[in-house]
């Protein structure tokens, strides 16, 4: 077993600003939500009436059931990592590996999005920076315009902020929560305000026309809204910075439930309110659209007070899945998939310094690119890693039912085998009729997914081989679920100093007795 290091190993991984409740709410607030910025299409896709049943429908079958799976995970197994360790250790390297691979490879797509979504925002203040009009050189087919600069910008920035360490991630995503959410709490005010004056009924339509089926307006808004209520499990992956995560992960998990559920809700019901016909109608509604509602309800100041809440709602989620994201390279290199320097840490934060970098160059290249179906995509190779989470659970549960688990999901196997139909069911759903059917319209992107799964599973045999050279040439240790042994291990120790709530993962010592 591998040895502990202490004394100056532990003072050198005093953590510089811990994760606390509040900053872990905001955290999985933008990790999930950062708003119903985005919605709008969900409305001119399904209607309505069937849009706000997805809304509510949707916690029920999809983000209630994910969130109490990762409450027990998370609070069992709560190292840096996360669901990458938790699938490793319920259902072994192969299917942990995909966990890891497949979750870092969707964030490439999903992660570039959010720099673009804060440019097309401030492209309403300033248009001379939309896209293509200052470009300043090309590369073959790629364009690098002002555009794509200052969406390098904000990454630069929010890469500076993830280097001090998921702590001040979490308390700036404070902040941004308040200035996100203030001008839909306006948009509220005023879009209810005018339901009453003028007497809307704002579902008074079900589907967006009288021939499109009710079944029919669930699918095409299915995987919009499961979009917007996907993510519960990223901030699993930095357990290892949280202060007390046990105590506080299932509790900053339910407040989230609620707090996401009613951002989208009542925003959404106050914006109905212009109607669907018009140039602002629902029927015509897109990504951005809430700040022509704004402009068409409130005036000039509503639609600003949008535009910039939008801003920041961009660069928070930026910023938080940031934080996820880069430390599932770090955690793949731990465990000898990835080169050794892709694990290197900064001296001063302990921070994973090359895993953030090089995440955020890859996600600036891809913000090169424009993506079709990318809520398809990202939702598709998601709901992967959360059926991967579901087995490992089940699997936990009766491989090592002795396993510590402070918060343990009420109703033994019977609430397991709801959540489990629940989950399955609706992703399956998801999946056939955007792949499957003449309605759906992500044949191509579920097919890309699939080519994705069966490149990760191909590339995991040789890194496999590799990983287990290392472990023969004595380079690595190979200690079963890495994160999970160290933290353990810190966790059994007397002395208070060493705690899993004052100091990091520590790194095994190189000799194996």
């Amino acid at each position: 077993m591998a040895a502990i290091a202490t004394d100056s190993a532990a003072s050198r991984r005093l953590a510089p600003r811990r994760v606390r409740l509040m900053a872990l709410v905001a955290l999985i607030y933008f990790s999930v939500s950062g708003g119903a910025y985005g919605l709008e299409s969900l409305f001119s896709s399904s209607g309505p009436g069937i849009g706000i049943v997805l809304i509510l429908v949707t916690p029920i079958l999809y983000s209630i059931p994910h969130s109490l799976v990762c409450a027990e995970l998370g609070t069992a197994i709560p190292v840096e990592g996360g669901y990458y360790y938790w699938v490793k250790r319920g259902l072994g390297k192969f299917f942990g590996f995909q966990q890891g691979m497949l979750q870092w490879i969707c964030s490439f797509v999903d992660m570039a999005l959010y720099p673009v979504l804060f440019c097309s925002y401030l492209v309403n203040l300033a248009g001379a920076i939309a896209p293509g009009q200052h470009v300043l050189f090309r590369v073959s087919h790629l364009t690098f315009d002002l555009n794509w600069f200052i969406c390098v910008a904000v990454i630069v920035v929010f890469t500076l902020i993830n280097l001090l360490g998921a702590g001040w991630v979490g308390e700036s995503s404070v902040l941004f929560a308040i200035v996100g959410l203030t001008p839909f709490v306006l948009l509220t005010g005023v879009g209810f305000v005018h339901l009453i004056h003028h007497g809307i009924n704002p579902v008074s339509q079900l589907t967006t026309s009288s021939s499109q089926s009710g079944l029919n307006a669930f699918a095409a808004g299915l995987f919009i809204v499961m979009w917007n209520y996907s993510g519960w499990d990223s901030v699993s992956t930095v357990a290892g910075e949280m202060e007390n995560p046990r105590k506080h992960l299932p509790k900053a998990l339910a407040i989230s439930v609620g707090i996401i559920m009613l951002g989208y809700l009542i925003p959404s019901i106050a914006a109905l309110s212009v109607g669907g016909g018009g140039a602002n109608g629902w029927e015509n509604w897109e990504a951005g659209s809430f700040s022509a509602v704004g402009l068409q309800l409130g005036g000039k100041w509503l639609e600003w007070a949008l535009t910039i809440g939008g801003m920041f709602a961009s660069v928070a989620m930026f910023s938080s899945l940031l934080a996820s994201n880069s430390r599932l390279p770090f955690a793949l290199s731990r465990d000898g998939y990835f080169p050794k320097f892709v694990a290197r840490e900064s001296k001063r934060t302990k921070m994973p310094l090359v895993s953030i970098i090089g995440s955020s160059v890859i996600y600036a290249l891809f913000c090169l690119s424009s993506f079709s179906n990318l809520v398809i995509f990202d939702v598709f190779l998601t709901n992967i890693g959360i059926l991967l989470e579901v087995a490992a659970l089940i699997a936990l549960r009766i491989r090592e039912p002795e396993l510590e688990r402070p918060y343990r999901i009420p109703g033994g196997w019977a609430s397991i085998g709801v959540i489990t139909t629940f989950l399955v069911g609706i992703c399956v759903f998801a999946a056939y009729e955007e792949g499957w059917t003449p309605n759906g319209d992500g044949t191509d992107s579920v097919w890309y997914s699939l080519i994705i799964v069966a490149g990760s599973i191909l590339l995991f045999f040789p890194l496999e081989l590799w990983r287990r050279s290392k472990v023969r040439r004595g380079l690595i240790v190979d200690a079963g679920s890495h994160g999970y042994v160290e933290w353990q291990a810190l966790e059994d120790l007397e002395t208070p100093e060493l705690r899993h709530d004052d100091v990091f993962a520590v790194e095994p010592a190189p000799e194996v007795a």
